[in-house]
């Protein structure tokens, strides 16, 4: 069996391409490098196709479904995941179908794909490498296999999924069906390993690139996370995600976030009863302003293009981990907030956890974590650093994030650090921040006396300015290396802390705020004309629509789209028809009650 492909050059292909994209989805053309793909599936060549989150990957092979002769098989990671793109799918008038341990229609799918009616199919890569399944697929023409999140197929990958390494045995069944794999974070060394282990060839890379222009990226020292977090919900009235490290956190801060706030903000975590996490995450999905604190197991699932920010109480685990969680904000290109607040301890304790990784897989996590560190301490641009991490070649401002709006100041605190590495040299290295603290600024202190190290000669050395900047220096120290927590909480050199002491290696860290400063507007307000009735009206019947057919507001309509309703403000069928994301089938589906809106207004 072979997948139909299109006997035609690039542009008649994307010609029509791109009239089927503005009939099934409202689209008039793609973005980005969209065509460099589809032309590429419609020919039936196998691609891994790199494109940042909000990119429109799903659209790579959606639209392919609806063109070519066969069933376009889907494998992706998480249940949540597939249900949602499916509600998404079947509003767009694609015929999709899922079939997971979650689906008790489990025979009606597996008849309608024998008979050839089905233009998705959604599975997990469990069921994916089962032999049954492989037999499911001999019974009906295939068109195309698209493998999402294709980075866990890579033992480089910062999320390895054993199973995927299932999937080459399988497709290589079907050798003429072409292959589809996309992912949203792959450094190059995962980028190759993902070509070899899903039998794709070097030729069918498709880099677009990783740069989300609209989130604007801050990061900012942990010093009271409740009223950081409330300051921030403050400025930004949309659905948002909070990070936490662990249950008990993230218990802790959705209680405290929602008194303080008055806004609806729930806890997820695996802990949790599963039908209270499901209620949680229909909640989050549904709604418009509701506010998620969760550990790393909620977010990969979720499709929710409207997300106006995401926070980390905590660092990520990787640069790679943070940069796919950050990309859950503003999926829909309007503006979005990622904010990261960071501890010394953060840190320490994930230098900590590298000793548990397997020895073949710490230099890689090592890299990762200091490219973090460099992320969170550079005074330049937090995207050039983001950016040139996945080996681009940015500019050296983006203008949208913290130190390009608001240039932090830069010091030379050589001298310093190596006061302070000497200090926990000579105790020992095995005494805390608090306890060099007072050696160094030569404090009466008991302990200090009991020790004798106030007879060293590192007591009492540093006072006025430099005694406060103690800590940030000890931050600093800590989030490159020099220095790494012990097993009871001392502070010992590491990394480059024997350079430092003979300063062949300058410290220069960005200068601590005298208090918190806050963004100069709320960067992800302001996208919709609050206040407009015709605008508030539209969303009021796209929240009646959505109850009505029980999916979520966004699988109406996005934001945007409302807004251009609200500006042209059409008068006709055809005139609704022309505006972005209102294809034929929610052309058919909605287009006279929102019309009706509009007259009314």
């Amino acid at each position: 069996m072979g997948a139909d492909t299109l006997d035609l050059d690039s542009s008649a292909a994307l010609d029509d391409a791109r009239q089927r994209l503005r009939e099934v989805f409202g689209h008039d053309d793609f973005r980005g490098r969209q065509p460099d793909v589809l032309v590429r599936v419609l020919a039936g060549q196998s691609t891994l196709a790199v494109m940042p989150t909000g990119a429109g990957k799903s659209l790579t092979y959606q639209l392919p479904a609806t063109m070519l002769h066969g069933t376009c098989v889907v494998i992706s990671p998480l249940i949540a995941l597939m249900h949602d793109q499916l509600r998404a799918a079947r509003a767009d008038g694609i015929r999709a179908a899922t079939l997971t341990s979650a689906d008790s229609d489990w025979r009606e799918t597996m008849d309608a794909f024998r008979a050839g009616e089905l233009d998705l199919l959604y599975v997990a890569p469990e069921r994916a490498s089962q032999p049954s399944f492989c037999d499911l697929l001999t019974a009906a023409p295939l068109a195309l296999f698209a493998i999402d999140e294709a980075h866990c197929v890579s033992e480089w990958g910062h999320d390895f999924r054993p199973d995927y390494r299932q999937l080459r045995p399988l497709m290589d069944r079907f050798g003429d069906i072409p292959r589809l794999a996309l992912t949203a974070t792959a450094d190059a060394h995962t980028r190759a390993d993902i070509l070899e282990q899903l039998g794709i060839p070097q030729d069918g890379l498709v880099v677009a690139g990783f740069d989300r222009p609209s989130i604007h990226y801050a990061i900012r020292h942990r010093d009271n996370p409740v009223r950081q977090l409330t300051t921030l919900m403050g400025e930004q009235p949309g659905p948002g995600i909070v990070y936490a490290p662990t249950r008990r956190k993230v218990e802790d801060l959705a209680a405290k976030l929602a008194a303080a706030t008055g806004r609806e903000v729930l806890p997820y975590h695996a802990g949790l009863d599963p039908h209270v996490r499901a209620e949680n995450q229909a909640r989050f999905v549904a709604s418009e302003d509701m506010v998620m604190v969760a550990t790393i197991a909620f977010g990969m699932g979720i499709d929710k293009p409207d997300v106006r920010f995401v926070a980390h109480a905590s660092i990520p685990k990787s640069i790679e981990a943070y940069y796919q969680e950050t990309g859950r904000a503003g999926r829909d290109g309007d503006p979005s907030l990622a904010l990261m607040l960071w501890g010394a301890e953060d840190f320490a304790r994930a230098r900590m956890r590298l000793a548990e990784v397997p020895e073949d897989r710490q230099a890689g996590d090592r890299q990762r974590l200091d490219s973090l560190a460099s992320l969170v301490e550079t005074a330049g641009c937090r995207r050039a650093v983001l950016l040139r991490h996945f080996g681009e070649d940015p500019p050296g401002q983006c203008g949208n994030c913290d130190n390009c709006l608001d240039a932090p100041g830069v010091v030379d605190v050589t001298e310093l650090a190596r006061k302070f590495l000497s200090a926990a040299y000579r105790t020992g290295q095995s005494f805390g921040f608090g306890h060099l603290q007072k050696v160094l600024t030569g404090a009466e202190d008991d302990r200090v006396r009991q020790r004798e190290h106030d007879r060293l000669s590192v007591f009492g050395i540093v006072d006025g300015e430099d005694a406060a900047m103690l800590r940030p220096v000890s931050r600093a120290l800590q989030a490159r290396g020099s220095l790494v927590a012990t097993e009871h909480g001392g502070l010992a050199l590491g990394g480059d802390a024997k350079d430092i002491l003979k300063g062949d290696t300058p410290v220069m860290i960005v200068k601590p705020p005298k208090k918190e400063r806050r963004s100069r507007r709320s960067r992800a307000g302001g996208v919709n004309p609050v206040g407009d009735p015709l605008f508030d009206a539209l969303r009021e019947l796209r929240r009646e629509l959505a109850v009505e057919g029980q999916v979520p507001p966004y699988v109406i309509f996005h934001d945007a789209t409302l807004r251009e309703m609200a500006v042209t403000r059409p008068a006709s069928l055809s005139e609704l028809g022309a505006i972005g994301g209102v294809g034929a089938k929610k052309l058919d589906a909605y287009g006279e009650r929102f019309l009706d809106c509009i007259r009314r207004h």
